[in-house]
């Protein structure tokens, strides 16, 4: 361990209000704020002994800016025990945190206290601010004489000329091993960008839907999750993955959700699967929470109850602005017919984001604009309503906006295929579409399949790939280059060599796709 030193404190968190507590579900203020940081006098001894491996689910860091990110642990020794609390005592548990300029923790720059509550299922979120911008990090936690592995992270820059980031998403665990996630831990990118499906609800059942070779599960986990504790039980079991831990452990992460945090396709308030409404605002309410729980988000994050802002913002210094949106919270219902599906008055978005987002493109100064968000936007069929084609006076209006502010990348997963689009308005590209494949769904895959057609009908797409993966990409204040990576399989085991299957450029001045 490096030698003790004084070091800056760090600033108190915000508080939140009274009323914002009184809207959570079972969770007291003290919890959350104690979960981000203790008071210098707060005892960092634990009161009673611990278990071994209480770093079971690995450390992760996110939401990173030019002077700090958010960390994150969840104490979990046991994570696949039954009542979601991961083997873990019912009491509140102290858990030291280090942050160093040098992964020997020879040059400490930051060192804080945060209280690991049952209420929070012993995570805790610490909010680090002060660093110098455009800077790699390195951090670990430490309670009683247990330390976690060691995390790599970076600050976002002030200027800034070069940002490498992964996108990924839709990591069925028992469709597959995480071989994506290996691959991305490999390259340590400046950030990840995970774009939704983190888990799944569903049943997982033997001889159904669990495709992973040379694994079993409990009965506990062959029923569709409803309840906190199960969704708590659910994120053990995939963050207990190995490949995962790596990847959080490797970089920082963005983070937005899709459906299957909550339930398969569900919108704003509406189930699909006949839950009446004044049931599903409560299996929404503890699905955001745990979603909270097992990120690494900051305090703007946390649910109130049913209500989670997700959407958000940031600058990667003076070469891109980041929107990180949540297309699933504040959707209109599925239309009931064509004249419905057309009505410019149908938001995705909501009123709200959209304005947030049409203000954040149009103040940008900067050559590069990223929207980041859990569905396509790229026009397909107008029977796929479930995506922004149900949507397509929201998606016009996002279109113009990114035609005013210059080259815009939509960044997008859910279907489980690599897609390359050019985004379209009046036969003029005003943007760009990476859609990554699935890290797990649907197992294997192929290089083609049959929805292969509704897709390469259109010019603007210039690449379809079914199998599993990520994308890496490059951004410069000249270009964007793009990797479409994939893997020959994942059910067998987790040693597939990864495979660039295309690579794309993207002028700075010229928002298209180039084939390399």
């Amino acid at each position: 361990m490096a030698d003790l030193m004084i070091l800056p404190q760090e600033r108190s968190p915000p508080v939140p209000s009274r009323r914002t507590f009184l809207q959570l579900t079972g969770l007291s203020a003290a919890s959350v704020t104690l979960g981000i940081s203790a008071p210098p006098a707060a005892d960092a001894t634990p009161a009673h002994p611990l278990p071994d491996n209480a770093f079971g689910l690995g450390v992760a860091s996110g939401d990173p800016r030019s002077d700090g990110f958010v960390l994150w642990t969840r104490l979990a020794p046991e994570p696949l025990a039954t009542d979601g609390h991961g083997g873990m005592p019912k009491h509140d548990v102290p858990v030291q945190y280090e942050v160093a300029e040098d992964s020997q923790f020879r040059r400490v720059v930051r060192r804080g206290l945060a209280i690991a509550s049952p209420e929070l299922a012993h995570a805790v979120h610490p909010e680090v601010r002060g660093l110098r911008p455009g800077r790699e990090y390195f951090y670990r936690f430490r309670i009683g004489t247990q330390v976690s592995p060691v995390g790599r992270t970076r600050t976002l820059p002030t200027v800034g000329d070069r940002f490498t980031f992964a996108t990924a998403s839709c990591q069925a665990w028992y469709h597959g091993y995480f071989t994506a996630h290996r691959d991305i831990a490999r390259r340590a990118p400046d950030a990840v960008f995970f774009l939704g499906d983190y888990i799944y609800e569903y049943g997982i059942v033997a001889g159904d839907n669990l495709w992973r070779e040379g694994v079993t599960v409990g009965p506990e986990h062959g029923v569709e999750i409803e309840t906190l504790e199960q969704y708590r039980l659910r994120y053990g079991l995939f963050k207990s993955e190995p490949d995962l831990q790596a990847a959080h452990a490797a970089a920082p992460w963005f983070m937005v959700w899709d459906d299957h945090e909550v339930q398969n396709n569900y919108g704003a308030a509406n189930s699909l699967y006949g839950v009446p409404p004044e049931l599903f605002v409560h299996r929404r309410a503890v699905a955001y929470r745990a979603y909270y729980e097992n990120a690494p988000l900051a305090l703007d994050s946390l649910p109130q109850g049913p209500d989670g802002r997700i959407y958000r913002r940031y600058d990667v210094g003076s070469l891109a602005r980041v929107h990180l949106l949540d297309t699933r919270q504040y959707r209109d219902p599925l239309p009931v017919d064509e004249a419905d599906r057309v009505s410019e008055q149908r938001t995705i978005m909501g009123s709200e984001q959209e304005t947030w987002l049409y203000d954040g493109l149009r103040t940008s100064r900067t050559p590069w604009n990223i929207l980041a968000g859990g569905v396509v936007l790229t026009p397909v069929t107008d029977d796929r309503t479930e995506q922004w084609d149900g949507y397509p006076a929201n998606r016009r209006r996002v279109l113009e906006a990114m035609r005013a502010a210059g080259t815009s990348v939509m960044l997008t997963g859910d279907i489980h295929r690599h897609v390359a689009s050019e985004l379209q308005l009046d036969a003029r590209t005003v943007g760009v579409e990476l859609v990554c494949s699935s890290v797990g769904s649907n197992g294997d895959g192929v290089d083609t399949d049959s929805y292969a057609k509704d897709w390469l009908q259109h010019p603007n797409i210039k690449l379809y790939n079914a199998r599993r993966g990520y994308v890496y990409s490059t951004m410069t204040r000249t270009e964007l280059t793009t990797e479409f990576v994939n893997f020959p399989y994942i059910q067998a085991d987790a040693n597939a060599q990864p495979n660039v299957l295309a690579r794309f450029r993207t002028p700075a001045t010229d928002p298209r796709l180039e084939e390399l």
